[in-house]
Parts: C-alpha cells; structure tokens; sequence
C-alpha cells in the first residue's frame, strides 16, 4: 500500500526540504521503497541528493506540461529504493501554463497515479507557498506533514495553510489527512524552543510528532555535499533524529 505525502507550509525556511531528504533516506535505510517529489522550483531537494540542475533533462515540469511519462524524469539517489522525481527553475512559469489546463488542480495527481503502486512512500516538497502547485499536491497526497520550527512567529501563518487544507478536503481531496505537525530547529537551550514546542503540543496535542528534529551542523552541512545526514554522518543527532522519525511514520501507518 503506497502513501503519498506531502511536506507543506508556506512560510520559508521551516526544515520543509531539509525532512523531504532525510525522512526519505530514512525510509529507504529501513528498506522501504521511496520516491522524492521536488514540487519547488528552486529544486534545493534535487541538488540536495546530489544532482546537477544543469545536466536534467526531463523533470516535473515535463510530467505536467508535456505529459512527459514520469519513469523517463526518475533519478536513482545513493540508494537502490530511493529514487527522485526532479524539479526544475521552468516549474516557476508551470502555473500560469496550468491556469488552461482542464482539472488544473489535478495534473500531478495524474501524474504520480502512473507509479504510485511502485513505492510504499511517495514524499511531496512543496513550495513555499500556497500557489496552484502546492494545491496539486495537496489534491494528490494521501496526507501532509507540516514542519514547525521552534522559533518566534512559528504559528503565524498556520491558520491560513490549515485553512487551505480545509478547502481542499471540501473540493478536491476529501480522503487528505493530516499525518502530523513536526517540530524543527529545536534548540534545547533556548527558553523560546521550549515554549514553542508547548504552545504546538497544547494546540495539536496528538497531532503532533512525538520526535523533535534538533539544530544540527551535520543536518545543515550535508546538503552542501549533495547527501542526506544518514550518509554524510549516520552518529550525528540530525540522523538520528529523522531515522526515529522514519520509524514513527511507520509505526503511525501500520
């Protein structure tokens, strides 16, 4: 049974690609089949991995434009189960494209239904923002993960994604869940961190991941390298961290 999830939250730096990397080389490290969907244009999931932007030739915005079929786009990561669905800096102009296209809302879910049966977790970056590709993502996913970063103004601005969420069950996807709100940049340290992470399980109580994602140099380095911590440095915290989260997604989903 596959499931397709996909990382939303249209404030920025929230840890949003940085989980898409590492909760999916997780998954593949506990032998699970997995697909990385770089839903945003400036592609930092794709580079992530370790690709060249420069050298893709069919991507996302292929599949969505051309109707390019998806297994002529797949890169294969350092994994056997891991594979990517590249983005590419043309997604930027893919929406205005769309605007034409009939069910516009449900070009990707399209898409992802030609190879969803090929892996157990299919994991969506999505954009920062609440434009029309991330409303596809939200219309093809089983579930949303929304990372929080334990840092001032971290609500602001939810209210407003829950509310999309809340549009796109009653239109599009009535079936879409939220699979958990995920706490990021966790500094133990600071008071701020602290109260965040309760005022977020005060609000969403079981909702809310039970494992928090630290600050991490490993975690912020490793993209620079083009790998996810688990490879770059498996004993530091950051890999630890999303390897409980892998296994907490699992367990959630048995």
């Amino acid at each position: 049974m596959s499931k397709i999830i996909a990382l939303a939250n249209q404030k920025g730096g929230v840890g949003k690609t940085t989980t898409a990397i590492n909760l999916a080389a997780s998954l593949a490290v506990l032998e699970k089949k997995v697909l990385v969907v770089d839903a945003d244009p400036q592609a930092n999931a794709t580079s992530g991995f370790g690709f060249d932007l420069k050298t893709i030739e069919s991507s996302i915005y292929e599949c969505i434009i051309d109707k390019t079929d998806p297994h002529d786009a797949l890169l294969k990561g350092e994994f056997d189960n891991l594979q990517v669905l590249p983005s590419h800096i043309d997604l930027v102009g893919a929406e205005i494209e769309m605007l034409n296209l009939p069910n516009r809302e449900k070009v990707l879910k399209e898409v992802l239904g030609k190879i969803k049966d090929e892996y157990d977790y299919i994991l969506i970056d999505c954009s920062p923002s609440l434009g029309l590709i991330t409303v596809n993502a939200l219309t093809a996913a089983d579930s949303v993960i929304i990372p929080v970063q334990c840092e001032y103004f971290a609500l602001e601005g939810l209210g407003k994604l829950l509310n999309t969420i809340k549009i796109i069950q009653g239109r599009l996807n009535p079936d879409l869940k939220i699979e958990g709100f995920l706490l990021t940049m966790y500094d133990a340290r600071l008071n701020l961190s602290n109260q965040v992470v309760e005022e977020v399980q005060r609000h969403f109580q079981d909702m809310v991941f039970e494992t928090i994602i630290s600050r991490n140099v490993k975690l912020s380095e490793a993209p620079s390298y083009g790998k996810a911590v688990v490879m770059y440095d498996a004993a530091s915290k950051g890999a630890t961290n999303y390897l409980n989260l892998a296994k907490e997604l699992i367990e959630r989903n048995k």
